[in-house]
């Protein structure tokens, strides 16, 4: 991994990929995001802060755990301007996190549980199908193909 001299204060798109594992057109999409922020050279060219490194950790690993960018903008949004997250915000962000984390979690295990009776039966009915209609919502309005009929017709008002 390339070393960056101390004395340099500022990336090029090129250091902060390749210092910080994300690609290019990642961090291009980040920024237009609103997740980080670059000045520009007098040739147009981008320069990073180096505190945008722990910035672009902070999004990656917030993503891996499946956190939408959405709710990471927001939270990076709270910061004061330009600072990068501490291991305290980290905390408290992953803290409050973690419910919805646990929700998401029971979510797909419903699902996984799920997915094997549904291939056990192969029908896919969308009036009977716990995938398709969970705890039989649309079987108390109509039943069968209807359903995709008035799905159409809903989609062209």
């Amino acid at each position: 991994m390339p070393q960056i001299p101390e004395k340099i204060h500022e990336l090029t798109v090129g250091q902060l990929s390749a210092r910080s594992g994300a690609a290019v057109s990642a961090l291009h999409f980040y920024e237009a995001k609103g997740l980080i922020s670059s000045r520009r050279t007098p040739g147009n060219q981008r320069r990073y802060s180096r505190d945008t490194l722990r910035r672009v950790a902070f999004v990656r690993a917030a993503q891996r755990v499946g956190i939408p960018l959405a709710t990471i903008r927001e939270a990076l949004a709270r910061l004061p301007e330009e600072r990068t997250p501490t291991r305290e915000d980290w905390a408290r962000l992953s803290e409050a996190w973690r419910s919805e984390m646990d929700e998401r979690i029971k979510q797909l295990n419903r699902l996984r549980d799920h997915l094997t009776d549904c291939i056990g039966c192969g029908c896919l009915s969308l009036s009977t199908c716990v995938l398709s209609n969970p705890d039989d919502v649309f079987g108390e309005r109509l039943v069968g193909s209807r359903l995709m009929a008035e799905r159409r017709q809903e989609e062209g008002d």
